[in-house]
Parts: C-alpha cells; structure tokens; sequence
C-alpha cells in the first residue's frame, strides 16, 4: 500500500507578518531619511548662496558709491586748479587728489580735448583721439558724466568702473556655480556611497544565503535519491515534483552565488528557458491564472544571457503579476525580435499602478503589499541593466486594468 503524506505550508505567523512589514518600513525610513539629508544639504546650500548674493551685492553697492564719490571729488579737484589763482600752490591737490587715482578709468573732456587716466591707448597717436572719444560714450552707457568748471567752459569727466568693481561683480555668480558644483559632487559622491552601501549588505546577504543554502540542500537531493529506490512505498509523482523542487533551490542557490560578480554570458535559448519555467510556475500558483505566451522569436535564435539570473528576473515579474492580480486574472508573456533587440512584455489585469510610481517601484524598499522588503524589482532591474546591458520599465499601466513591464535585451543582427 502506497503512502503519501502532505504537509500544507506554513503559513507566516502574525508576528513574523508584522516583522517583515516593520523590516519594510524601516528600510523605507532608511532611505527617506537619507532623501531628507540630501533635501537638507541642497536647502543649506542655497541659503547660504543667497545670503552670500545679497551681502556682495551690498559691497558691490557701497564701492560704486565710493567710487563715484571719488570720481566727484576728482571733478571738484580739476575745478580748483582751473579756477584758482596763480599764486596758488596745486602741488597738494594734484600730488594728493587727482593723483591719487590709480584703478578707476578716467577721460576728462575739455574744449574737444581728452584726458586719459589708468586707460591702455593703442601704440598710433593718430588714433588716439577718436579712441578716446569712443571710450567716453562707451562711459556714458555705465554712467552719467561729471561736469566742472573749467574756467574757460564746462569740462566733462567720464569714467566707468574698476577693475575691482567688475571682480566683485561677478563674484556672487563664480561663487554660486562654484558651490552648485560642489553641491553637484557632493551629491554623486553621496549616492555613490550609498549605491556601494546597498552593493555590500547584498552582496553579503546573497553569499551568505547560498552558503546557508548549501547544507540542507545536499540532504534533500540524498533523500530524493533514497525515495527513487523505493518506487513502491512513495509515490513516483510526489517524487518527482520533489525533486523539481530541489532543482528549484539550487537554481536560486546559484543565483545567490553569482550576486556580487560580473556573471557569465552564453548563448542561451531564451523562448525554451522562459516557457519551461512558466511551466514550473503554473503548477505552484493560483489556479484560476490564465497563462498567454506569444513567441515570436525565430526558432533555435540564442541570446546571450545568464540563465540562472535571468529566470530570477522573469519570476519576480510573474509573481507580482499575480499578487497584482490577487490570484485572479490573465497574465501575457508576449516575445518578440526587433532590429538590434529582443523585447519581452510581461502583462497582467490586475490593480496597476499610478503613473507617478512607475519609476519608485524600482527603488529599493518600495512596496504595496503587506509582507516583503520590496527588493525584487530593485534586483531584477539590476540583473537586467547592469549584467545583461538592457533596460526594464514599466512600458504602460492603469489603475484598475493592469500593467506591462517591459524587457529588453541587445542583441547583434
């Protein structure tokens, strides 16, 4: 007489569901947390960019009104000298006041004569005149001109701003790109740091989980084999989908191994390893999930992948597919060839997801439903743009109707 003997599964306790919903939050707050740092960083930045603008901007505005004082001053001195008498001494007005300018560009117009001061003139005295009666409306532009007396008619000096000023002029905007650019690395290198972060708690949490994997493993595969010699005793049947699922635990201990490595590339064919594992999965899910696969890939095409990898891949997006759906629906796997590419849409009638999610379900911790880290998505993602060079996104999704990921794979034509 036959003996069979099943066990249902264990179902997750309501600590161990209220544990893995606190691990999600926290590993959501982690990473709001380091959003709200960088948010902060980004705020000081900018604080302290303006508050740096408005007081050069007041140095800005006190050296231009002390320049022009000085320009009026050196008016009132030229005033003096002109219509002064003879006997008096100008040595002190000219040693000590007009003199004393040496930043400021100065012309001082008399009777169709100009008088350069701190100007360059070119090397041909010919040209000197108009040059100077070009730079003085060019003067004219930046500011009014001062008029004195020059005792024989009205003189005009006109002047534009030191070399000083214009430093400091545009020293708010070097200052701001500056610490825009900083702000700019500082951000890359924060995210560098936390992407190496992330890359070494997986790395070790998958090598650590193969490693654990590894033990109990080789004791089901022996007593797979113990079972086989006694086809009288246990059903062949419960047999063999015991021993499918022990291939199952060293395909995901393989894919455990390979996190943290560049993975090998081969050849594959792609179409034949999806739809053997649809297969695999059709068995273990709900069974009022209608299964659709189109292919269209040209038979005995291979496509360079990993295979362990790449089913890891197709999983994820077929079990959310079916969480989506809540054990209810269709779900499309459609396969198609593409100048350069292969193209993979994994579609499901389920819930779907707002348009503003489309790209945060792909970050790590995101996730809608009550048990799981929120990982899978953030991994396959990985798999597929960072192993296999393709992308993956969310091709189109309505709430209510459903979603479709989209894969896709370069390919030489």
């Amino acid at each position: 007489m036959k003996q069979s003997v099943a066990n249902p599964p264990l179902k997750p306790s309501a600590d161990n569901r209220r544990g893995n919903l606190a691990a999600r939050m926290r590993s959501g707050d982690l990473y709001q947390q380091k959003n709200q740092v960088k948010i902060g960083i980004l705020l000081t930045l900018m604080a302290f960019s303006i508050g740096w603008f408005y007081y050069t901007n007041s140095l800005i505005s006190r050296l231009e009104a002390h320049e022009l004082e000085e320009v009026r001053l050196y008016a009132k001195s030229l005033e003096y000298a002109y219509t002064s008498s003879a006997e008096t001494d100008l040595n002190f007005f000219f040693d000590n006041i007009v003199k004393v300018n040496t930043e400021i560009p100065v012309i001082v117009e008399y009777q169709n004569t100009y008088t350069p001061r701190n100007i360059t003139l070119p090397e041909n005295p010919d040209e000197v005149h108009d040059f100077l009666k070009q730079k003085a409306a060019e003067f004219q532009t930046d500011n009014a001109p001062i008029e004195y007396d020059g005792g024989f008619g009205k003189g005009y000096i006109y002047f534009s701003h030191s070399f000083l000023f214009t430093q400091l002029q545009y020293y708010p905007l070097v200052m701001f790109l500056g610490l825009l650019v900083f702000g700019y690395l500082a951000y890359l290198a924060f995210s560098s740091s936390r992407r190496s972060e992330q890359n070494r708690v997986w790395v070790g949490l998958a090598k650590e989980t193969a490693h654990q994997l590894g033990t109990p493993l080789s004791g089901l595969k022996g007593w797979v084999e113990y079972f086989k010699t006694d086809p009288d005793r246990y059903e062949t049947e419960y047999v063999l989908e015991l021993e499918k699922d022990v291939e199952r635990l060293e395909t995901i201990t393989a894919r455990f191994s390979s996190i943290g490595s560049m993975p090998t590339l081969s050849p594959e064919p792609l179409d034949t390893h999806i739809e053997k594992f649809v297969d695999y999965l059709k068995r273990r899910v709900s069974s009022k999930i209608k299964w659709q696969i189109t292919n269209q890939i040209p038979a005995g095409k291979l496509i360079p992948i990993n295979r362990y990898l790449f089913e890891w891949v197709i999983e994820n997006l077929c079990k959310n597919a079916v969480d989506a759906m809540e054990g209810v629906g269709e779900l499309r796997i459609q396969m198609t060839e593409k100048p350069g590419q292969i193209v993979i849409d994994i579609s499901d009638t389920g819930k779907g997801i707002p348009k503003s999610n489309w790209k945060q379900v792909f970050n790590p911790g995101f996730s809608t439903k009550k048990r799981g880290w929120g990982l899978g998505l953030t991994l396959a993602k990985r798999i597929i743009e960072n192993y296999h060079k393709g992308k993956l996104f969310v091709k189109n999704s309505e709430p209510g109707k459903g979603t479709t990921f989209r894969i896709t794979l370069p390919v030489k034509t």
